[in-house]
This record gives structure tokens, C-alpha cells and sequence, in this order.
């Protein structure tokens, strides 16, 4: 399966633009990794699983017509087993 990329406009605080390009994208926020990723047609939004944690929500954002966008989310129990087993969410696993 063919991996979908991102492409990013960095800017610097002096105004300096870099374009980089990458399957997703991380933003450290309140602590908590915020994950941006390309699925099919949509921009998927979403916080990684941490021990303890009951549930977790996707935020999905769809292209709609110019200058609209369909956002969906996406609250989901979070899956002790998946945690147990070690596996990371990544660009691959869709989901």
C-alpha cells in the first residue's frame, strides 16, 4: 500500500518558509501528541492512546465545495487489549 504524504509549510519566527513532506505530523500539545494524517479523501485529527485512558476522539475534515469543509468526530472506547499488545497507531494502519 502506497503511503499518502503531507505537505508542510514551515515558518520560522523570522518569516523564513521551508516545505517539508511526510506521511503525519505531530503537535505537542497540553502534553499530548496531536496527530495529523492524510486517510483517503480526509484529514484525520487525532490523539494517541495512553494507559489509562477510556476513550479518544478523531476529529475527521472532509473537502467539500470551495471554501467548505465536513467535520466529523469520532469518540471511541479505547481498546485495553490493543494497548497490551504494544501497537502504535501509524500511517499504515488506517484507523
Amino acid at each position: 500500500m502506497k503511503l499518502q504524504t503531507l505537505s508542510l509549510l514551515l515558518e520560522n519566527e523570522a518569516g523564513e518558509q521551508q516545505l517539508q513532506e511526510c506521511a503525519r505530523v505531530a503537535v505537542i500539545w497540553q502534553d499530548k501528541e496531536l496527530w495529523l494524517q492524510p486517510v483517503g479523501n480526509q484529514l484525520m485529527l487525532g490523539v494517541d492512546v495512553e494507559e489509562g485512558d477510556t476513550e479518544y476522539a478523531n476529529l475527521l475534515l472532509r473537502p467539500m465545495a470551495t471554501n467548505l469543509v465536513s467535520v466529523e468526530l469520532e469518540m471511541e472506547a479505547a481498546d485495553p487489549d490493543e494497548m497490551a499488545d504494544g501497537h502504535v497507531h501509524g500511517p499504515d494502519c488506517q484507523h
